[in-house]
């Protein structure tokens, strides 16, 4: 089984499908559990952009994927939530916020 840290880091390669930026810089991304329920799950809580998101299907379903090539993984699950609310100048990384220009 990976680590978090190893889940975390392949899902920097996981973009926004609207932003074309990183979920992990972007600060959607709030926890990562290996060895949930099933010794060989990985879930992923994270949430979108905004709740309305029309990507949101086709956004977990990247992350589902790109978790469950890791090896070991043979279970994801994405758990999305909105608790607390995306916002970008507390949760992104100084780069992403340079980009949006936030700063």
């Amino acid at each position: 089984m990976p680590t978090t840290d190893e889940v975390r880091e392949a899902l920097k390669t996981v973009e926004d499908p609207e932003l074309h930026m990183g979920i992990i810089d972007l600060g959607l991304v709030y926890g990562i559990e290996v060895g949930g329920a099933q010794s060989d799950e990985v879930t992923v809580t994270m949430t979108l952009t905004s709740p309305m998101c029309p990507v949101g299907p086709m956004f977990t379903q990247a992350v589902e994927s790109k978790v469950r090539s890791l090896p070991g993984v043979t279970s994801t699950r994405v758990e999305l939530t909105f608790d607390p609310p995306w916002d970008p100048r507390e949760m992104a990384s100084d780069d992403v916020k340079t980009m949006l220009g936030i700063w």
